[in-house]
C-alpha cells in the first residue's frame, strides 16, 4: 500500500522535518513498539505539521493545486492510495474491501494483481463510485504481474506501459497525469530465481529511466510501487546472505543508483538516511515477519524539483493482509 498525501497550504521548511517530533523506531527481533514513521502530524513541526496531520494508517489527501495568491484550493482534493499486494481471481488481500469502503480513496492503484480485466472480481466492477477504471494485464501470461488504478474523478490522461512493447506486454506500469504532476504506478519485474532474468532487467532499469526523465521534462512526477529492489544495505536484514539474490544483486542496486541520479529522489530515505529495520517485504516463510526479517522494496520516488515541498515519508507496518506493507507520503504542492 503506497499512500500519497500532498497539501496545498504551505511548503515545509528543509531541515526541519526528521529531526522534529517523534522519531521513527523499530526492533530487530520484531518486537516493534511503534510503526516506521516520522513526525506522524505532531504539533510545531514546521509547516507541514501545521497542515497535515494523518489520523488512520490508510488514508491520505492530494491537493492537485493552489492559487498561492489566495492560498485556497483550486481542483478540490484527491485521495490517492496504492495497494502493493496480490490481487489474484477470487482471492484478495485481507482487508482491502472493509478499508476502501472505510476510507473512500479517490484513487486506488494495485501492483501485481495477477488477473486479467476479464476476470474481475465483480465486487470491483460493480464500484460504481470507481467510474473511470485503468488495468494493465500480462498479454502472453494469465495470473502474472499486473497493475491497476481506479479513479473516481477522471484525470488528464492515462497511458499503459513505457513505450517499448518488450516490457509494455507484461502490463507493469499506468501513468495518470494530473494538473500539476504525474502519478505513475509501477510493478518492476523481478530478476528471477536463479538470476535467470537479470539481464532483462537491466534493459528494463534503463529503459524506464529514461521514460521517467522524459515525463520529468514536462512536469513533477511521483513513482510508486513495488520496485523490486532493496537499494542499501541497510535496506534488507541480511546483507551479506543476499547479494547474489534477486533484489540485492550490484546490478539491480546500481540502477536503482542511476535512477537517482538522473535527478530523482527517495523520499525515504531522504528524510531518514540512518533509519534501520525499515522494511516493507518480509516473505511468508520462517516466521520472517514477527522476527521482522525483511526488504525494502517499495517507494515513492520524486522528481527532485519537489525535495522542497517533501513532508514525510511513512513506512506503516503494522498493516496486516500481505506480505508487503502500506507506505505513505506526505507532500505540499
Amino acid at each position: 500500500m503506497c499512500v500519497v498525501e500532498v497539501m496545498g497550504e504551505g511548503v515545509p521548511e528543509l531541515g526541519s522535518r526528521a529531526a522534529e517530533g517523534s522519531a521513527p523506531h523499530s526492533d530487530e527481533t520484531g518486537g516493534r513498539d511503534s510503526e516506521v514513521q516520522g513526525r506522524g502530524g505532531v504539533e510545531g513541526a514546521g509547516r507541514c505539521g501545521d497542515v497535515i496531520e494523518v489520523r488512520q494508517v490508510w488514508t491520505g489527501k492530494v491537493v492537485e493545486s493552489l492559487d498561492s495568491a489566495q492560498n485556497s484550493v483550486t481542483h478540490g482534493d484527491t485521495r490517492v492510495s496504492s495497494r502493493v499486494s496480490p490481487w489474484v481471481t477470487g482471492q484478495r488481500p485481507e482487508g482491502l474491501d472493509g478499508w476502501v469502503r472505510e476510507e473512500s480513496p479517490d484513487i486506488l492503484c494495485l501492483q501485481e494483481t495477477k488477473c486479467a480485466q476479464k476476470d474481475l472480481p465483480k465486487d470491483i466492477l460493480s464500484m460504481e463510485e470507481y467510474p473511470h477504471k485503468y488495468w494493465a494485464t500480462s498479454e502472453e501470461n494469465t495470473g502474472y504481474s499486473g497493475v491497476a488504478m481506479l479513479c473516481k474523478n477522471e484525470p488528464i490522461k492515462v497511458t499503459y506501459g513505457i513505450g517499448k512493447e518488450e516490457h509494455d506486454k507484461e502490463g507493469r506500469v499506468i501513468t495518470a497525469e494530473f494538473p500539476n504532476y504525474f502519478l505513475v504506478t509501477a510493478y518492476v519485474p523481478n530478476a528471477g530465481k536463479g538470476l535467470v532474468r537479470l539481464d532483462y532487467r537491466k534493459i528494463w532499469d534503463e529503459d524506464f529511466k529514461a521514460y521517467l526523465s522524459d515525463l520529468d521534462k514536462q512536469k513533477p512526477l511521483i513513482l510508486c510501487g513495488d520496485l523490486n529492489v532493496a537499494h542499501q544495505e541497510i535496506d534488507i536484514k541480511n546483507p551479506k546472505g543476499n547479494k547474489k539474490n534477486a533484489g540485492f544483486t550490484p546490478e539491480e542496486r546500481e540502477g536503482f543508483s542511476q535512477l537517482l541520479a538522473a535527478g530523482f529522489v527517495d523520499s525515504f530515505r531522504e528524510l531518514y538516511p540512518e533509519q534501520q529495520y525499515a522494511y516493507t517485504f518480509w516473505t511468508y516463510m520462517m516466521n520472517a515477519r514477527g522476527k521482522n526479517v525483511g526488504w525494502r522494496l517499495d517507494y515513492f520516488v520524486l522528481s527532485s524539483v519537489l525535495l522542497p515541498n517533501l513532508c514525510d515519508s511513512k513506512i506503516r507496518s503494522k498493516a496486516m493482509g500481505s506480505d508487503h506493507c502500506p507506505i505513505t507520503l506526505h507532500l505540499a504542492i
